[in-house]
């Protein structure tokens, strides 16, 4: 489910609910006091009453004393006198959806630029919070005991015209994200490289976004032997969906690639993994799943730039046909590796479609994204991706846009200590580091490396960020949290779209 019904009003009105700003010394915002002066009257008293601090983020609720009415929410502003960044504004909007989504059926946010301090027009984004904390995967429960009554919110602006059209790119943003959030949610009794194939189809081409479905035939003519011996074990076959926008004036013009990792479920193959958990694997293809919406986004906001994105889409089975420990392969650009777990399969599918992106391109940047290791949960938690870099610049390019979006990143280092840690005695490389050689995540992202020559790169491992079960930290209900659209798509608008 979301709330879809989002407008702008410049006018607070007579009676229903609102949410309210307060700050941390207890102060009423300007549009809080406009409201106790015109008919709650008693908003202080009740304030004290329940001990609202006004901590930022903080929220309550009580039925309003005003004739007509039905609740009041407030929300905590913290100090007054802060600026907030973007994402806390967004964050705003988000707590005030969760503390009012039980209570009424439409409710006006009254927090505006009077209260919050941006640098912009905060309107749009207290909806965008809003509606992406709306979103919830409930699709296959035919019961639903988690009463969520709010389906219309009203926002107030005192330029509410203008606020309408500037919400329009974060409408459609939110739009991309939900793609990315239900494909990431669905089973992989739904989810299976065809399927998820079909819905780039389906999604994409009526955007003008050009859909290119490359099969297994395909893929073996063009020598991707290590995405190849992935899928080899499953009856559902893979597949390389090359979606190409041109929407810069010069269409020849060089462009920015993505390539996501796709396992649709990742059993780990012969190194099967436990049965703990297990179920959790249809989230590997989260890295495909991003930059599917990535996609949409770019297309829905005809962001004038030339994208390719490709999914590398396969199903990591154990079968009599799956690829065993110790076989080795060579992969389309000509190196060979010694498999030496088959649940080091990430690493094997991007091999091939990094080469394949770059040769294929020749693009000005090159970004990958990947449940590629637990050993990045152990390093970073679930609150940061790691980002890998060949090129500084563009490391400081996807930080500076993490830091607006809130979709945080952390900088792990790239050495000759652990790409050595990878050297076979068999064949060029292997799958995995040597047991001398920690650090997991940054030995797959050495791997990756060596299936890229001198274009600009960069590596988002989300293993531990593309879902949650901490609502608090991203703008999303516990599951899939969509990370990475938002991102990248400022880093797109910042960077590239001239």
């Amino acid at each position: 489910m979301v709330m879809k019904d989002v407008s702008f009003v410049d006018a607070l009105g007579d009676g229903g609910s609102f949410v309210i700003g307060v700050y941390l010394d207890g102060q009423l915002s300007k549009n809080a006091a406009a409201l106790n002066d015109r008919g709650e009257k008693n908003l202080e008293k009740n304030l004290k009453k329940i001990n609202f601090s006004g901590k930022l983020f903080e929220t309550a609720a009580f039925v309003s004393a005003a004739e007509n009415s039905g609740h009041v929410i407030v929300v905590g502003l913290g100090e007054s006198g802060r600026n907030f960044s973007k994402f806390d504004v967004e964050k705003l909007g988000a707590a005030a959806y969760s503390a009012a989504k039980k209570l009424d059926s439409s409710v006006t946010l009254a927090i505006d630029g009077n209260d919050v301090t941006c640098g912009e027009d905060v309107a749009p984004l207290l909806a965008f919070g809003a509606i992406l904390k709306s979103w919830e995967f409930d699709k296959y429960k035919t019961k639903k005991t988690d009463l969520v009554r709010l389906t219309t919110l009203r926002v107030f602006s005192s330029n509410a015209p203008e606020s309408e059209k500037n919400f329009a790119t974060y409408r459609n943003l939110a739009e991309a994200i939900f793609l990315t959030r239900l494909v990431v949610s669905e089973p992989a009794n739904v989810i299976y490289p065809e399927s998820l194939a079909e819905i780039a189809k389906r999604e994409l081409l009526p955007l003008g976004i050009d859909v290119e479905i490359l099969n297994k035939h395909d893929m073996t003519t063009l020598g991707m032997n290590a995405l190849l011996g992935v899928a080899q074990g499953s009856v559902n076959e893979p597949k390389l969906a090359v979606l190409h926008w041109a929407g810069a004036a010069d269409k020849s013009q060089p462009p920015i690639a993505f390539v996501g990792k796709g396992v649709t479920f990742d059993s780990g193959g012969i190194s099967i993994k436990p049965g703990d958990n297990m179920h959790e694997m249809r989230y590997d293809m989260a890295g495909a799943g991003t930059v599917l919406g990535l996609i949409k986004s770019v297309a829905l906001n005809k962001l004038p730039v030339n994208v390719v994105g490709v999914l590398a889409l396969v199903e990591n089975m154990p079968s009599g046909a799956a690829q065993r420990p110790g076989d080795i392969v060579k992969s389309m650009s000509g190196q060979t590796i010694e498999v030496l777990n088959t649940d080091a399969e990430g690493r094997l599918i991007l091999a091939d479609a990094l080469w394949y992106t770059q040769d294929r391109f020749s693009p000005v940047a090159l970004v990958d994204l990947a449940t590629l290791t637990g050993a990045i949960v152990v390093a970073l938690g679930h609150e940061f991706a790691g980002l890998f870099s060949n090129d500084d610049d563009l490391a400081a390019q996807i930080e500076a846009s993490a830091a607006i979006t809130g979709e945080k990143v952390w900088r792990m280092p790239l050495t000759d200590h652990f790409d050595r840690g990878i050297d076979s005695d068999l064949a060029d490389m292997q799958n995995i580091g040597r047991a001398t050689v920690r650090g997991g995540s940054i030995t797959a992202a050495q791997f990756l490396k060596r299936f890229v020559n001198d274009v600009k790169w960069a590596h988002l491992d989300i293993a531990g960020v593309e879902n949650t079960t901490d609502d608090d930290v991203f703008l999303c209900a516990r599951g899939a949290t969509g990370f990475g659209v938002h991102l990248l798509y400022d880093f797109l608008s910042q960077n590239h779209a001239k």
